[in-house]
């Protein structure tokens, strides 16, 4: 029996019913200026989407994938899409602000950006991490900024303008936590280092290899053993993993190219467009073309 299923989702399309008067960008992006007001259901729940946090007084504690987590005043806090979020306890004092964007809108933000998703990832199994007081002030101008350009819908390009500053946010974000996990490194497991290390190797190779085999090969492991240990840090595939990094290539190259659908199969090297046709359509639910027109 799969128990996934007993999981209630949390996504940006849950959160816009339960606060409707929220700060968001249609399905994609919602800001909360306030933490408390966050949607979370009070049993586990699985995020189906990015979820970024500052805390900015009072403490929290909350599991992620079961591990425990303290947070305190300037404290940042990264989930990622499908971890599983449960046993949240709050002070009385608690405040912080944050946003949760899905998956989809934060690939398209950070498509290009050489390193990031490895960056990221890094925080599935480090998911919160300090920042000292200029690096708060700065988080907090971020967001506030970007809640400004949220707010005004009479913007012709608000959703363009918005995801450039979001960029700009990730970017500095993303030089914290590089310099964070340059001290983490030398404590990680050996399961850490083969999840860096595939990771890394997807990001550079998935256009041209698809292979399980492939992956485990250059790692010197056997495909077994990359995917048990794989699925013990992400609770994800291997070929899952491999499997969003192509669908996120294929969504940005139809919604932010001219390249013909023919094209795009040869640019990530499929045996031919019908294939990718109905590789896009497994993965993503409808054809390349109705992605497009979409």
């Amino acid at each position: 029996m799969n128990n996934d299923i007993m999981l209630t989702e949390v996504n940006v399309a849950h959160a816009k019913r339960i606060c409707p008067d929220g700060n968001y960008i249609d399905n994609d992006l919602i800001l909360f200026e306030e933490i408390t007001r966050l949607p979370l259901p009070p049993g586990s729940s699985r995020m189906k989407c990015l979820f970024l946090a500052l805390c900015t007084s009072g403490k929290a504690q909350y599991t992620v994938d079961t591990k425990q987590h303290q947070v305190g005043q300037g404290d940042v806090i990264i989930i990622s899409e499908g971890q599983v979020v449960g046993d949240y306890m709050l002070s009385p004092d608690c405040k912080g602000i944050a946003l949760m964007m899905s998956y989809g809108f934060f690939h398209n933000t950070v498509s290009g950006i050489h390193e990031m998703s490895a960056l990221f990832l890094f925080t599935r199994t480090h998911p919160v991490f300090h920042l000292n007081q200029q690096q708060t002030k700065e988080l907090e101008d971020y967001i506030e900024h970007i809640k400004q350009k949220i707010i005004d819908t009479d913007h012709r390009f608000r959703r363009e303008l918005v995801m450039t500053m979001l960029k700009a946010l990730i970017y500095d974000m993303s030089n914290i936590i590089y310099r964070f996990q340059q001290t983490e490194t030398a404590g990680q497991t050996r399961a850490e280092v083969i999840f860096r290390d595939f990771i890394q190797d997807v990001e550079k190779n998935f256009r041209t290899e698809r292979r399980v085999s492939w992956y485990a090969k250059k790692l010197c492991i056997t495909s077994k053993y990359l995917s048990e240990t794989v699925r013990s840090i992400s609770k994800r595939t291997p070929s899952e993993w491999i499997d969003s990094y192509v669908t996120r290539e294929l969504r940005v190259l139809l919604k932010n190219s001219t390249m013909s659908i023919k094209q795009i199969a040869e640019e990530l090297h499929f045996a031919n467009q019908s294939f990718m046709g109905k590789y896009f359509k497994e993965h993503v639910g409808m054809s390349p073309s109705q992605f497009r027109k979409s």
